[in-house]
């Protein structure tokens, strides 16, 4: 084997083996410690903290290429104001309308990589079947293998503010606040 033949197989072999290591791999979101959380100003009074219990969807994380993405689907009868009452009150059709729209999603277009981690995630979030471009901050990003499930795992924290009254769901703003800080802690584990 000639000195430039030998080159030439060694640069095809590392080659293979970058790609080996920068494929992407995908992570099924766990359930048990995913969630969607809501906040708003109760007419000047509190700031109301809710949240959904059902959430699933798939994350891509490519961390050699600097890449991902994000699909989350959200079930909006798991609304968990903290009280019955107003579970129902709140899916009724002035907010959320739970019996025509059950779910809302987050489908990113964008992962922005500060160094060798996201920093934000640019994406269209649908809710009661308006869709609305949001950029979730990321604040809180980790890969490593989870502890229990002996797997690769992400776990992270993101958060955006929008407008309810843009997705429909603006009765009576701006007594109750028409912003509304949605923050999605996220855990999943690679399939």
């Amino acid at each position: 084997m000639t000195q430039l033949t030998k080159l030439f197989a060694a640069a095809i072999l590392a080659s293979s083996f970058a790609s080996a290591f920068a494929a992407p791999e995908t992570y099924g979101v766990e359930p048990n410690h995913t969630y969607a959380n809501f906040s708003y100003n109760h007419m000047g009074l509190s700031t109301q903290i809710s949240k959904f219990s059902k959430t699933s969807g798939t994350v891509v994380y490519d961390k050699a290429a600097k890449t991902g993405s994000v699909d989350i689907t959200i079930d909006m009868k798991s609304v968990d104001t903290g009280s019955n009452l107003f579970n129902g009150h709140i899916q009724g059709a002035d907010f959320l309308d739970t019996a025509a729209f059950p779910t809302a999603t987050f489908k990113s277009t964008k992962v922005v990589f500060e160094g060798d981690k996201p920093a934000s995630i640019e994406g269209n979030l649908t809710i009661k079947g308006v869709t609305k471009p949001v950029t979730l901050k990321v604040s809180h990003f980790t890969n490593m293998e989870h502890p229990m499930a002996k797997k690769d795992a992400i776990g992270a924290n993101a958060s955006t503010l929008i407008k309810r009254s843009e997705f429909n769901a603006g009765k009576y703003a701006p007594a109750v606040g028409d912003d509304v800080t949605i923050t999605i802690s996220l855990e999943a584990i690679k399939q």
